[in-house]
């Protein structure tokens, strides 16, 4: 029984970290895009150029996608945003935010931990689950990679996927494992769960995420990482 629950945990650490690097996989072509359009003429009003790579990386899991510039990077704004979404059966859509800092509206990207995380460590980052109340309204994780001008940090690429189709591809794998299997984040939350008692959001207490990330996380008899992405398979509760 230990056997088929190792190697079942094995599947599901291999899928997570295959859908992982599927997701950062789409925005390698974006990342080239806004790097070379940045280093040819960093303006806003040139966003437009890297808007067929933004599309190319839509669809599968991926259901936004885009650039987001650091401050005063761009020559013509402060701030800069080309985002775009797909819905089933429609059409891409872009995506408009407020970046006027003297509006009621005004969207201060810069203090989101999708920018700030890959800002402040040059590495690339997943952020949530959450709600993406900006956009969706739904549970959502955020891909984000930094993009680089000259070696410095001028913004991010990334990709927005929903949960509920994360969930729909790893929950088969994760009912194998038995009562109390969990894929959380670093900081404990549950991002898919094979428990009602264990919703999308909500914070495993029974087993201390947090500091096993901190102390290197290393795996044992009921924590392992996925691959080299944030997440952290829990089995055993």
């Amino acid at each position: 029984m230990n056997d088929t629950r190792t190697l079942a945990g094995d599947e599901i650490v291999e899928q997570v970290s295959a859908l992982v690097e599927g997701v950062f996989e789409r925005l390698k072509p974006l990342l080239a895009a806004a790097e070379s359009v940045l280093a040819d003429a960093p303006s806003a009003a040139g966003l437009h150029r890297i808007r067929p790579q933004v599309i190319e990386a839509l669809g599968g899991l991926v259901i936004g996608a885009g650039f987001v510039s650091a401050p005063r990077v761009l020559a013509d704004s402060e701030f800069g945003f080309e985002w775009w979404t797909c819905s089933a059966g429609e059409p891409p859509s872009q995506l408009f935010i407020s970046l006027d800092p003297a509006s009621e509206n005004f969207l201060d990207y810069t203090r989101q931990s999708w920018f700030t995380v890959p800002r402040d460590t040059g590495r690339r980052h997943i952020n949530g689950p959450y709600v993406d109340y900006l956009c969706t309204d739904e549970y959502t994780l955020t891909f984000t990679i930094p993009v680089l001008l000259g070696g410095a940090f001028a913004g991010v690429v990334g990709a927005d996927v929903y949960v509920r189709e994360f969930e729909r591809a790893v929950r088969p794998r994760l009912r194998s494992l038995g009562r109390g299997a969990a894929l959380l984040n670093a900081q404990g939350r549950v991002i898919v769960s094979n428990s009602v008692r264990q919703p999308t959001g909500s914070l495993v207490r029974e087993a201390d995420v947090p500091a096993w990330w901190s102390a290197g996380a290393e795996p044992g008899p009921s924590l392992r990482r996925c691959g080299d992405s944030p997440m952290v398979l829990v089995t055993g509760g």
